[in-house]
């Protein structure tokens, strides 16, 4: 595949996004000898988010940040979907953190919401879903989703991870991504599902 031939020796890759959380799991996922940089090194502001799919909000930062700075760019969309909340907030999780102030307060709403849609019905399935684009040239991109099944608890537990960690369980667990330890919610949640499936098409990662 041409595409993996002209690519094998990328020395750098710009991490398309502003969350700090973010620029560390994907960095941590990336190899070493691989520079990482970030629109904070290059002074760089995010693009405003019109998709309305996961998929196409991560093409549109990732070709954004490629075409300002002419450096092979990945950029992530991702968020939380609730299914009794008619899987909100979703592509709008950090539009709804800055509604509320905060995120700290988007998830006691959250749980607000929860409780009283289920009353004694317990259902409070949850995903959350990853989507990764790799940028490689102005016409050439990769994109994959990830997602990861699980529940909504029913308080803020643990202040590991960031964004919705702590009020999230994944499925077969009893802990929410906040109480993990970095490594270990690192290598299972929603983005290394992605990042393991771009891997996979293109592997210089």
């Amino acid at each position: 595949m041409k595409l993996l031939d002209k690519n094998k020796n990328i020395k750098k890759i710009l991490i398309g996004t502003h969350n700090k959380g973010k620029i560390r799991e994907i960095s941590y996922l990336i190899k070493n000898k691989i520079k990482k940089i970030t629109p904070f090194d290059l002074g760089i502001k995010s693009p405003r988010e019109t998709g309305k799919t996961f998929k196409q909000n991560a093409e549109l930062k990732a070709k954004f940040f490629y075409n300002k700075s002419k450096i092979v760019s990945i950029s992530d969309d991702s968020g939380l979907s609730i299914k009794c909340l008619d899987n909100k907030p979703g592509i709008y999780s950090a539009r709804w953190a800055k509604k509320y102030g905060s995120f700290q307060n988007a998830m006691k709403r959250i749980i607000q919401l929860v409780h009283h849609k289920n009353n004694k019905k317990n259902n409070n399935k949850a995903t959350f879903f990853c989507a990764l684009t790799l940028q490689l040239t102005n016409k050439k991109k990769i994109s994959v989703l990830g997602k990861i099944d699980g529940s909504i608890s029913n308080k803020i537990i643990g202040t590991k991870g960031f964004g919705y960690d702590p009020i999230f369980i994944p499925k077969g667990y009893k802990k929410t991504f906040g109480q993990m330890s970095k490594r270990k919610k690192i290598l299972m949640d929603h983005r290394f599902i992605a990042f393991k499936k771009l891997k996979a098409k293109i592997n210089i990662l």
